[in-house]
């Protein structure tokens, strides 16, 4: 990969951290389409890569978040929500890994990834266009804080988004939080779930080929990114949180849609 390319991979990691870290998504479910959308790197180097920097990024802004003793983030509902998370990354590593290896073509792979989050976008966005007028739940069981925990886990890790907005519909849903406080419970469970991926790709040495200068780029990208969204975040109100929200999900959408046609159907 060329210095070009790599500081292009970081420009788009630094500006998808940004609003990751507004919205509560990690700016994985930006990064991984947006170079898929480039075409310069395998399926599982972006996915390595997307992951490592959303792990730095959340790193970055649940750490600044508890040193400044911030209380939006919910640790009796957060940390089984998180400790499920980090088992369903696990899980959600080893399906990558099974549907990697059973495809005859590795685009097939980045075809059924481009699928799976164009739908899981497609429902979020209804979702938070319809939001005010759903009914919510206040869950309170670790049990199901663990369920609902591991499902999001696998979710992520399988897409290599590393949460994504799933996380925030769940959030809203199951736990009546409202946007700021959902965004900073979000940034926890992605926090957990991507240690654990790391972790397991490093333990069963799956690591893909890559460019150790582009990770470098891409996790400074991630860091610096949550530095600028931590401050944008706390200047804006829930409306504009959501507005953007919904735009990034449209943006999403289409990048999802337009890989899927290129990995399966070009």
């Amino acid at each position: 990969m060329t210095i070009i390319q790599a500081l292009l991979f970081f420009a788009v990691s630094f500006a998808a951290s940004i609003v990751g870290a507004i919205c509560g998504i990690g700016g994985g479910v930006i990064i991984k389409p947006t170079l898929d959308l480039f075409g310069w790197a395998s399926v599982s180097t972006i996915s390595f890569l997307s992951g490592c920097t959303v792990l730095a990024m959340s790193l970055y802004s649940v750490g600044r978040s508890m040193a400044a003793r911030e209380k939006r983030v919910d640790l009796r509902t957060g940390t089984p929500l998180a400790l499920g998370a980090a088992v369903g990354g696990v899980v959600g590593k080893q399906l990558f890994t099974a549907v990697r290896s059973a495809a005859p073509d590795p685009d097939m792979v980045g075809g059924v990834q481009a699928v799976c989050l164009a739908l899981v976008t497609i429902m979020t966005l209804v979702y938070t266009l319809k939001k005010a007028s759903i009914r919510t739940k206040k869950i309170d069981s670790g049990a199901a804080c663990v369920i609902i925990g591991l499902a999001l886990g696998i979710m992520s890790s399988f897409l290599g988004i590393g949460g994504g907005p799933i996380n925030l519909v769940v959030l809203f849903y199951f736990f009546s939080m409202d946007t700021k406080t959902a965004a900073a419970n979000s940034l926890y469970i992605i926090l957990f779930s991507q240690i654990t991926n790391l972790l397991t790709t490093l333990v069963t040495h799956t690591v893909p080929d890559f460019a150790a200068h582009t990770l470098a780029l891409m996790v400074l990208g991630g860091i610096g990114g949550g530095m600028v969204g931590r401050r944008i975040n706390k200047r804006l109100d829930d409306r504009a949180v959501d507005k953007l929200f919904t735009v990034l999900m449209a943006v999403i959408i289409c990048i999802s849609l337009y890989n899927a046609w290129h990995y399966l159907g070009a």
